[in-house]
């Protein structure tokens, strides 16, 4: 059981002055005498050339944003203090209000975890700035009647289904791949992505990318600091991603900044902390997640950008068989956070695994996962499918669906004779499946939410009760 200095926190989380150069920002950042660096490179703006359009000050205030939720995965390290250093002027209550909330809702894991209930960040060390700067517009460089919209393409199914969905939509957009440094190799990670583009047949002029380097994710801090009791440290990167993005919405004035978030985001992993919280490994992708940023980016930084997921409103199985559209697409799908594209061994290759089997047909789930067989039968897997079938004491710490999603997606599965170890667990202790009952709840159309506007939120909805319409008849009679 942690101590009480443990439960309490020690040291300081600091922030250092940022240095730029046209196309790269670098940020420091540190715990007492640790000292890290983050750096952010921009194929497609230029930081000195937006700091004469919009003023230094503007800029510093993004750059402020993108190095605090960097240097939050230092919250793992359990800091009792948080100094902004050179932002103390950008530090105004209601950006301490955000930061706390990201780190309560993301860090319920770790804190569940650890077994630290009580401890929710670090305390700021000085009072906040008391003056609320405006936020800047972007109008001038957009359609105000057919905003340009820049989709985060992170090279997964979802990113596939919400960019064809925004074209199908009408909506104008281009789309952002970020690497980050928690995936491995960013060249490998960039190329992954643009062969699927080039699938997509994506033009080439409508494809922004960003670099991202961070050596706290890439040091040793784990293995050289046992005495701080450390799982894999844990990051806010929806947060972070972002803001990393702005520089981007100010030197292209996008009128929006879209995620492949989808609805099964908002259920957590079947357990409570000990302080009766959910954890929810997804709640960076969560609509309450998604409103609280997308309310702070427009009053704070950039007044006329909103921020939204358009599959916010349905889950993964009318997701799976929307992405069936795109056959000659899926096999360069990749979304493993081990080895991408894909491990075949982890949870998140379990779960995609077998939604493309349930879903897809059954030569591109041979193709896309090529070299990995049946995954039903490997012994690494077990665990994750025990785990996503409710049989466990909560489902995988991934970015996966929920427990009645994945029996729904082993009975369809099942129907098309698909046998394998798991699927005898799955016969043997699960009760039987209601598949219409299921697909009538799963294929069902909610809300995008109020944050998203109506002239973006009216033909997605529309598209999305099309494709609903489509698919169940489809399922239910396979």
């Amino acid at each position: 059981m942690p101590d009480q200095s443990r439960r309490s926190g020690a040291g300081t989380l600091w922030l250092g002055a940022h240095t730029r150069s046209e196309h790269q920002l670098s940020l420091q950042f540190g715990l007492d005498d640790l000292r890290f660096t983050a750096s952010y490179w921009y194929e497609d703006v230029d930081l000195v050339d937006l700091e004469r359009r919009y003023g230094t000050d503007v800029l510093d205030r993004v750059y402020f944003h993108l190095a605090a939720f960097t240097a939050n995965t230092l919250v793992s390290l359990q800091p009792a203090t948080f100094d902004p250093g050179p932002y103390q002027r950008h530090c105004t209550p209601e950006f301490w209000a955000l930061w706390r909330g990201v780190v309560h809702g993301v860090w319920a894991q770790w804190r569940f975890e650890h077994d630290l209930p009580d401890y929710e960040g670090p305390d700021l060390l000085r009072s906040p700035a008391e003056a609320v700067p405006s936020p800047v517009s972007t109008t001038a460089h957009g359609d105000p009647d057919l905003p340009k919209v820049l989709a985060f393409f992170g090279g997964g199914k979802d990113s596939v289904v919400s960019l064809r969905l925004l074209q199908r939509s009408g909506i104008p957009c281009d789309t952002l791949v970020y690497s980050s440094s928690t995936y491995g190799c960013a060249e490998k990670q960039h190329a992954l992505c643009s062969t699927l583009l080039d699938a997509l047949a994506m033009p080439a002029g409508g494809r922004r990318r960003i670099w991202s380097y961070d050596d706290l994710v890439d040091s040793p801090v784990a293995r050289l600091m046992p005495h701080h009791d450390l799982l894999p440290l844990t990051a806010a990167e929806t947060p972070a991603s972002v803001f990393a993005a702005v520089p981007l919405v100010l030197a292209h004035g996008y009128r929006g900044l879209c995620l492949g978030h989808e609805r099964s985001a908002d259920s957590g992993n079947t357990v409570r902390s000990p302080a009766g919280d959910e954890v929810n490994h997804q709640w960076g992708k969560s609509a309450e997640c998604e409103e609280v940023l997308a309310g702070y980016l427009r009053t704070h930084l950039v007044a006329d950008c909103h921020y939204f997921s358009p599959l916010k409103a349905v889950h993964d199985p009318l997701i799976f068989t929307m992405l069936a559209a795109e056959p000659g697409a899926i096999a360069f799908t990749h979304s493993c956070n081990v080895d991408k594209p894909w491990c075949g061994r982890c949870a998140k290759c379990a779960y995609v695994w077998l939604g493309y089997s349930a879903y897809l047909d059954p030569d591109i789930v041979q193709r896309t996962f090529r070299g990995h067989g049946n995954l039903l039968d490997h012994p690494d897997n077990q665990v994750w499918f025990r785990q996503l079938l409710g049989l466990a004491d909560h489902t995988p710490f991934e970015c996966v669906g929920g427990i009645d999603e994945t029996r729904l997606a082993f009975e369809l599965c099942r129907r098309r004779g698909l046998r394998g170890t798991a699927m005898e667990m799955f016969e043997r202790e699960v009760a039987p499946v209601d598949v219409d009952g299921l697909l009538t709840r799963y294929l069902g159309v909610g809300s995008l939410g109020a944050w998203c506007p109506p002239a973006l939120r009216a033909p997605i909805e529309a598209e999305l009760h099309r494709a609903a319409a489509r698919a169940f008849p489809l399922l239910a009679t396979s």
